[in-house]
């Protein structure tokens, strides 16, 4: 499995930095994102991997705006072609969302309009940001699902959300998303809920769209199997923290913290003899309201010891950054302990 280089670029499409994510809830403050930092380049596709509950949505959807409320607090930078999307206005953020960065979101069925054909939906953001009058726009919408592949596109534009199939909707939430050529795409789980044929193709359009337009992409998920034919850089996230974060090949050939042995080790593999049940991470991830003192996933780590008590850096030891107390040496050999009953990832094949 070779790493594909991005397309060389001298500045960053999108430098995230320190940002962190507040809200206040009747059970306290809850820090969804706490310190995170990233970057990602014209034409990378960063996938940024995790448990439900870690803050990757939340991630993604403040560099769209899409969190902002009285009870939110918000801290740090996310730049975007010389533009602070964190502290930028509401009208600034209308201008970039949609034109310049466009989301897939996660539940197409819950982001559609139920109400609306889906080619006035696309039709509508068409012109929104565009001078196209009624038919030229509609005339777009259809080129837009040929080209994500849906069947009879003409017929289709007529059609309501609930008259299309999962995989379909998520093919209208992506050509509504390529409608107006982002340079950024954030896609949030496009593939849940969907038949591993369909994640396939999702996946591939994906691809297509970085290549052909030379667009950065988040990938969101929370299936490292899913992000290893896809993705150029990996960031591991951990109850609101990046814990790691490398190329695809240091990720699923060398990883250096405890929770990304655990999600590697939840794949299936089909190299080894078929085990009675799939290895799982021991523990449920921590509320945010309250987090644990030091690393955060400490309370589920079978190699804890005193020092974990105390928060680790996100720091380079082995070749990449990682957030644990564990010195490399330490770490090659209780991979290659748990490697031989089979919970290790770090030979994971790809997908």
């Amino acid at each position: 499995m070779g790493s594909r280089q991005p397309t060389p670029n001298a500045d960053h499409l999108l430098e995230v930095e320190d940002l962190r994510v507040a809200f206040r809830t009747e059970d306290g403050v809850v820090q969804a994102v706490d310190g995170v930092s990233f970057h990602v380049d014209a034409g990378e596709v960063l996938a940024i991997v995790g448990e439900s509950g870690c803050g990757k949505s939340v991630t993604g959807m403040t560099l769209m705006g899409l969190t902002r409320s009285p009870n939110a607090r918000f801290a740090g930078r996310a730049t975007f072609d010389g533009q602070d999307l964190v502290s930028a206005s509401d009208e600034q953020l209308r201008r970039i969302r949609g034109a310049e960065i466009a989301m897939v979101f996660q539940d197409p069925m819950c982001s559609l309009n139920p109400v609306q054909r889906v080619g006035t939906q696309i039709a509508e953001q068409l012109r929104a940001h565009n001078e196209l009058d009624k038919d030229a726009a509609t005339e777009r919408a259809r080129g837009l699902l040929e080209r994500v592949g849906i069947p009879r596109p003409a017929e289709r534009l007529r059609a309501f959300p609930h008259e299309l199939s999962g995989g379909m909707r998520q093919r209208v939430m992506i050509a509504m998303a390529l409608s107006c050529d982002p340079r950024l795409l954030i896609a949030d789980e496009p593939t849940t809920a969907l038949d591993v044929t369909i994640q396939a193709q999702i996946l591939e359009e994906v691809r297509q769209l970085r290549e052909e337009t030379g667009a950065g992409v988040i990938l969101i998920t929370h299936d490292l199997g899913v992000v290893a034919d896809v993705a150029d850089r990996i960031a591991v996230m951990y109850a609101g923290q990046i814990v790691e974060q490398g190329t695809l090949d240091e990720i699923f050939y060398d990883p250096q913290h405890p929770y990304t042995w655990g999600l590697l080790g939840s794949i299936a593999r089909v190299d080894r003899p078929r085990p009675a049940r799939l290895p799982a991470i021991a523990g449920t991830p921590p509320s945010l309201a309250n987090p644990p003192h030091g690393c955060r996933f400490r309370p589920r780590c079978p190699h804890a010891f005193a020092q974990c008590s105390e928060l680790p850096p996100l720091e380079t030891r082995a070749g990449h950054p990682d957030r644990c107390w564990l010195t490399p040496q330490e770490k090659r050999e209780k991979r290659e302990v748990a490697g031989q009953i089979g919970l290790a990832g770090g030979e994971v094949a790809a997908a």
